[in-house]
């Protein structure tokens, strides 16, 4: 792998990021017209369709393999993982699900390691994960706010978790394949978006004309579809496809120290002294769970 093609994942990973931790701010202005489960479909839905007019060749999988791991991503990363962030938000405090759904980088490590047979994560890795935990503690809970146990939530959260360290196994299994990213990724939405539909009937889907006519809620809308999904995803995957799922997902950390950065910015909304200390341990454990370590000895390898 070349320096350049290094720098590019890398600035792929930051790019998504950097857009997926202010999505928060256009979500919160939806769901005064929408409800959650009509924001995620629209979003994807005009994702979806953003992608077929930027690349309209067809992506015929060369087996039956193939479309099972486009499925499973469709279900995992689009379907589930969105789902579940959702439910947990009603039932525990956003500050439980920002901070659980975090250790993401640490089950998409051991995912890659029991079905990638990739390598067991060094020292380095372990102790920035522990560095960045410690550090988006202090930016959830540094505004005086007491920690409070949800089982149910916390559980869902959790879950989330898991099943987008899935997603970007499930991902990095799919850029072998040689297809092109953003074929791979359209793929992925629709089967996404297909498995939404059963939520749909259950949840109910109302909308009306007169909510998409109002320029706020189209804006945020493009934002979300175009940005937030048809880019970002795409962004993601081509990191994923080269610096691989763990390194990656490790950029996850980041989006708490984005989300309170904007919300000061535009929110004007204060931070205090705990949080930029929360933010100062988050970026170190960035830092160190992504610079370079020595070869590691094989009894560090995975068993096959």
């Amino acid at each position: 792998m070349t320096k350049n093609n290094t720098l590019t994942g890398h600035l792929s990973a930051l790019l998504t990021i950097l857009i997926w931790g202010t999505t928060f701010i256009s979500t919160k202005v939806l769901l005064k017209s929408f409800s959650p489960i009509e924001i995620l479909f629209i979003r994807f839905l005009i994702g979806y369709a953003a992608l077929w007019i930027v690349s309209r060749k067809k992506l015929t999988p060369r087996s039956r393999t193939h479309e099972v791991y486009f499925l499973l991503a469709g279900l995992c990363g689009v379907s589930l993982y969105y789902l579940l962030e959702n439910i947990a938000l009603t039932y525990t405090l956003a500050s439980n699900v920002g901070v659980i759904i975090s250790i993401a980088p640490f089950f998409t490590a051991l995912f890659e390691c029991l079905f990638l047979k990739g390598k067991r994560p060094g020292f380095r890795f372990f102790a920035g994960f522990i560095l960045a935990i410690t550090g988006i503690c202090l930016i959830s809970f540094g505004s005086g706010d007491a920690i409070s146990i949800n089982p149910l939530g916390d559980l869902l959260a959790a879950a989330a978790a898991v099943v987008w360290a899935a997603y970007s196994t499930l991902t990095k299994k799919i850029s072998s394949f040689g297809y092109p990213t953003i074929h791979t990724t359209r793929r992925t939405f629709f089967y996404g978006l297909v498995f939404m539909i059963p939520t749909l009937i259950s949840m109910g889907f109302h909308v009306t004309p007169s909510q998409f006519t109002d320029t706020t809620n189209l804006l945020n809308l493009l934002f979300l579809g175009l940005g937030a999904s048809a880019l970002c995803f795409v962004t993601w995957n081509l990191a994923v496809r080269i610096l691989g799922s763990v390194k990656t997902s490790v950029y996850i950390y980041m989006v708490p120290v984005i989300t309170t950065v904007t919300s000061a910015l535009i929110l004007h909304e204060h931070i205090t002294a705990a949080a930029l200390c929360g933010m100062g341990l988050t970026l170190a454990g960035l830092f160190l769970s992504e610079s370079k370590q020595k070869k590691a000895l094989s009894a560090n390898e995975c068993i096959d």
